[in-house]
C-alpha cells in the first residue's frame, strides 16, 4: 500500500525537511544519557504530553490539537506557562490537581481525554520534576487554543464529579514487593506516566475502563489498539522482552508488526527517546500482564496468518479478474495498482523490511478491520531515530494524491484480508465511512438526552400531581 514514486532515501532524507518543534523538543529530552538530562523533561517525554498538546504545524504544548472521541471532538490545552492562555498561574498544588485529579486551577474538570487517571498513579517527585520543567524550560506561547465544545449534555463539565466519584484513582502507584525492582518499573510506567491502559484497554457504557480486561485491546477514534496482553493468541504472549522493547523503540518488528496511527506518535515522541533500562522494565511487565483472549480470534494468532500469494496472477493470469469484464474494478486491480509497486505482487514487502510484509502481519491477521482501514485510509508517517517510515494515504485526507472512495477501500480491504491474512473478517462501506470519519459514536450521548428529557417529564408530571393535590 505504499504507492509513492521516490526512493526510499528520499524518503529518509525527507525527514530532515518535515522536522518540526515537536520533534526537536523530544530530541533534547531524548533519554540517551539519562544523568545528563532535566528530570521533568525526561518525565514529560515519558507522559508523551507533546503528542497531545501540539497541533500539527504548531509549537509545542500550545495545545490545539483536534482529537475525534466517541463524544465529540475535543481540543488540548495550552500548557505553556503562559499567564493568560496557558498554566503560567498554577502553584504546583493546582499542577497536581490537574494532572492526577483532572481539575483545573479555576475548579471546572477536565475530560478524561487527558490520562489524568493514569496521571494519578504518578509520584510526588515525578509530578514536582514535571512541574519546574513545564515553568522553567518550555516556553511561554502566547496564544488560546480552540475551545472544546462537545454537544448537550457532555457539555456540562461539573457531570464530571460523578464519573470521578465512580472511577478515578485516588492513590499513587504502590509496589509490589512480590516482583522485581524492575518489574515495579514497568507496572509504574504502562500504568502511570506512559498511561499504555488509556488506549490498550476496552471501555465500558460509561467510557470508562474495564478493569477485567487491562491491556485487552481497545477502540481509538478511528484506529484500534490491539490486545498487549501475554495472551498467546491475542495478545503478545508469544514475543521476547527483545522483541517487545524492539518494537517499543522502533515502532517495527520483522515480520510481526508496525506502529501507525497513536502508537506510532507514541513511539516517535516518546518511546523511542527512554532509556534502556526502562525500556527492559515495560517489556518484562508487559510480558507478566493477564492473559486477555478475544473469542473471535478463535486459535489462530493474529502474527502467524496468510501466505504469499501472487496478485499479479490474479489480474494477469489464465483466468484474470479485470474490470473490463466487470464493470467494477476488483480488489486484485486495486491492490496491484496501489500496493503492490512496494509492497509487491505476493505482498511480501521489501528485502531489508523497510515496507513490510501483508501476510504474518499483526495488521491483516487481526480480527477486527479498523487498523487495516485506517492504514489505506490515513497511511504511516513515522519517525525514529533520524529515519521515515512513510506510506500515503488512499482517500482519508483531502490532500492525499490517490482518493479511493468507500466501495473501492471496501474491495481492497477485503481482498487482503482474503488473500494475506483473516479471511473471516467482514468489510463494508458503512465501517469504511465510520473509520474515514474519526470512528464510531458512544450510544452514550443519545441515551443521556433521552435520561434528562425522561426525567424532566417525570418531575413536571409530578409538579402537576402536586399541584392539583393542593388545589383540591
Amino acid at each position: 500500500m505504499l504507492r509513492v514514486t521516490q526512493t526510499r532515501q528520499a524518503f529518509r532524507l525527507s525527514f530532515l525537511a518535515v522536522l518540526a518543534g515537536p520533534i526537536l523538543l523530544c530530541s533534547t529530552a531524548s533519554a540517551e544519557d539519562a544523568s545528563n538530562i532535566d528530570p521533568g523533561a525526561y518525565i514529560a517525554v515519558t507522559s508523551d504530553c507533546v503528542a497531545c498538546h501540539t497541533a500539527p504545524g504548531g509549537k509545542p504544548f500550545a495545545g490545539g490539537l483536534a482529537m475525534k472521541t466517541p463524544l465529540g471532538t475535543m481540543y488540548s490545552t495550552n500548557i505553556t506557562p503562559s499567564k493568560i492562555y496557558g498554566i503560567g498561574e498554577y502553584s504546583e498544588a493546582d499542577f497536581s490537581r490537574a494532572v492526577r485529579k483532572g481539575i483545573r486551577k479555576d475548579g471546572s474538570n477536565l475530560y478524561p481525554a487527558m490520562p489524568y487517571t493514569a496521571y494519578s498513579y504518578m509520584t510526588d517527585q515525578d509530578i514536582h520534576d514535571l512541574y519546574l520543567y513545564f515553568m522553567k524550560s518550555v516556553q511561554p506561547v502566547e496564544r488560546a487554543p480552540p475551545k472544546t465544545a462537545l454537544p448537550f449534555p457532555m457539555n456540562i463539565r461539573s457531570s464530571m464529579m460523578f464519573w470521578n466519584i465512580l472511577f478515578r484513582n485516588n492513590t499513587t502507584y504502590q509496589p509490589d514487593p512480590s516482583h522485581s525492582a524492575e518489574w515495579n518499573r514497568g507496572a509504574y510506567l504502562a500504568q502511570g506516566p506512559a498511561h499504555c491502559g488509556t488506549c490498550h484497554t476496552p471501555r465500558g457504557f460509561l467510557m470508562q475502563e474495564e478493569a477485567s480486561k487491562a491491556f485487552g485491546g481497545g477502540s481509538l477514534g478511528s484506529w484500534y489498539a490491539p490486545n498487549i496482553t501475554s495472551d498467546k493468541i491475542s495478545g503478545i504472549g508469544n514475543w521476547s522482552q527483545d522483541e517487545i522493547k524492539t518494537y517499543l523503540k522502533s515502532g517495527h518488528i520483522d515480520g510481526l508488526a508496525q506502529a501507525a496511527g497513536g502508537m506510532g506518535e507514541a513511539v516517535e515522541h516518546s518511546f523511542q527517546h527512554l532509556t534502556d533500562a526502562d525500556l527492559n522494565a515495560l517489556a518484562t511487565y508487559l510480558a507478566s500482564t493477564q492473559p486477555v483472549r478475544d473469542p473471535a480470534d478463535g486459535n489462530l494468532s493474529r502474527f502467524a496468518l496468510g501466505r504469499p500469494v501472487s496478485s499479479a496472477d490474479r489480474v494477469r493470469g489464465d483466468q484474470p479478474i479485470r474490470s473490463e469484464d466487470n464493470p467494477d474494478i476488483s480488489g486484485a486491480e486495486l491492490f496491484m495498482g496501489n500496493c503492490a509497486s512496494c509492497h509487491n505482487y505476493k505482498a511480501q514487502g521489501s528485502r531489508d523490511g523497510y515496507y513490510p510484509s501483508l501476510w504474518h502481519n499483526s495488521v491483516t491477521g487481526a480480527s477486527n478491520p479498523d487498523n487495516l482501514i485506517a492504514t489505506i485510509l490515513f497511511g504511516v508517517d513515522r519517525h525514529v531515530a533520524g529515519a521515515q517510515a512513510f506510506m500515503p494515504g488512499f482517500g482519508g485526507k483531502k490532500t492525499d494524491a490517490v482518493q479511493l472512495n468507500d466501495q473501492e477501500i471496501t474491495k481492497l480491504t477485503k481482498y487482503v484480508f482474503d488473500t494475506y491474512g483473516r479471511p473471516q473478517v467482514s468489510v463494508s462501506p458503512a465501517q469504511v465511512a465510520t473509520i474515514r470519519q474519526g470512528g464510531p459514536k458512544s450510544p452514550l450521548l443519545v441515551l443521556s438526552r433521552i435520561g434528562i428529557a425522561g426525567g424532566t417529564i417525570i418531575i413536571a408530571l409530578g409538579c402537576f400531581w402536586l399541584l392539583r393535590t393542593f388545589r383540591k
